[in-house]
């Protein structure tokens, strides 16, 4: 099942299924510095039959203006998780915007035990204020 909605994400590629819900965090915003700032829980399960470990995270980021940011490094906070089959990884992270709305995607680059690399899909899901979701 590979979804998309408001806040919400769901892909599942090569058996390794990422979850995503965003949601808005008034009390660490500031709307007037231009300050709007989301966190998303992600859950990474794989429904495959062979093992993966999480070796890179690549996000891109858009703001409302349409400005992208691409983020790319080790792990996910801290961690590169080796996930069984049946097994499920779930973190909780965050990102500031400048404008009230945006959206993010991406990949995490998985290898499996033989050695195979491949990238699981992070669908897009958008980042709003509550009051501007008409």
């Amino acid at each position: 099942m590979n979804t998309t909605a408001f806040g919400v994400s769901s892909f599942i590629s090569d058996g390794i299924h990422v979850f995503v819900k965003a949601t808005y965090l008034a009390n660490q915003s500031d709307p007037r510095l231009h300050r709007y700032v989301f966190a998303y829980t992600i859950q990474i399960s794989n429904e495959g039959k062979a093992a993966a470990q999480l070796l890179n995270r690549h996000w891109i980021i858009t703001n409302g203006a349409g400005e992208v940011e691409e983020v790319r490094g080790p792990g996910v906070v801290g961690k590169q998780p080796l996930l069984q089959p049946g097994e499920r990884f779930e973190y909780t992270s965050g990102v500031q915007l400048e404008t009230p709305r945006g959206s993010m995607r991406g990949t995490y680059e998985m290898v499996r035990p033989d050695g195979t690399l491949f990238n699981a899909t992070i669908a897009q899901f958008e980042l709003s204020l509550p009051r501007t979701l008409n």
